[in-house]
């Protein structure tokens, strides 16, 4: 099992179909990325760059996430976009990407609760796993996956990805009962309870979706949603790594949490990636 903070090594794995089995009740998973964030905290990074494509090791971030994706059974993924659009659009125009992945523009930022909303469509009568894709995330998704469909307490409608923070007062923390259902959530005070936090990865059943839809006010999904399901919030503990890698201290790193082999097999995207400034920006910070 991976260790939150240790350095690991990840194998590259060949894009061989979606069609690899990981849930024991043959269920489908949609994935929604969010990829539309601002990357404020992160400028002047983020002036020219998005947060979403920030290489960890060389290697973007947005392309991690894909990559772990990859190895679940899934129907389909949306990725939504707003700031700097064509750098992301262009990413997943690659070969490797643009058969299975779709995008939507989100001209005004909706919300996650709003972007489901929006394509309420592509989502509907599937489990759905949602993910900030700006976020630093290596585990093992298809345990995820496995304990949602088979072991998830009766009742729970969303699993909760949790990990251990070393930092509680700037984290999301959950308090849970002894079947590890959600009760409380303590956002960034000072004191919490514990150190056990929200990652902001969840699999969410139909019943939620369906909630959000009909609700016309409803676009925050932290906020607005969460609460409402309290006591029908299940938890699955990742301990391997997540870090937010929203400020320059923590993209700084992250840069020593993960490696990767060098790929010899570059398109002509990772080709003008390779060259591009950020890798020296990043390589600068402290």
């Amino acid at each position: 099992m991976l260790l939150y903070g240790h350095r690991i090594r990840l194998s590259r794995r060949p894009l061989i179909g979606l069609n690899i089995l990981v849930n024991p009740n043959n269920r489908i998973i949609n994935v929604l990325i969010l990829a539309a964030g601002l990357g404020t905290r992160l400028k002047p990074l983020t002036d020219e760059w998005p947060k979403c494509l920030m290489p960890i090791s060389g290697k973007p971030l947005l392309e991690i996430w894909l990559e772990q994706i990859l190895k679940l059974d899934v129907s389909k993924v949306l990725v939504n976009l707003h700031y700097l659009k064509d750098e992301v659009l262009s990413f997943l125009q690659r070969p490797k990407y643009k058969n299975w992945v779709q995008s939507v523009f989100e001209a005004e930022l909706l919300g996650t609760a709003g972007t489901f909303k929006n394509n309420y469509t592509f989502f509907q009568g599937e489990t759905t796993l949602l993910v900030h894709g700006d976020n630093l995330c290596v585990c093992d998704l298809e345990s995820f996956v496995k304990f949602h469909f088979s072991e998830r307490p009766k009742g729970c409608s969303i699993t909760m990805m949790t990990f251990r923070t070393d930092s509680p007062k700037t984290c999301g923390i959950v308090e849970l009962d002894q079947h590890g259902i959600v009760q409380k959530f303590h956002e960034k005070v000072e004191n919490p309870p514990g150190n056990l936090a929200n990652a902001a990865i969840y699999l969410i059943e139909p019943e939620v979706l369906n909630w959000i839809n009909e609700r016309n006010s409803v676009n925050d999904f932290s906020n607005q949603v969460l609460p409402e399901f309290l006591g029908k919030i299940s938890t699955w503990e990742n301990k391997g790594i997540m870090r937010d890698i929203g400020n320059p201290e923590s993209l700084a790193k992250a840069q020593k949490e993960v490696t990767f082999p060098i790929d010899s097999d570059l398109d002509e995207w990772q080709i003008a990636f390779a060259s591009n400034p950020i890798h020296k920006s990043i390589s600068n910070l402290k």
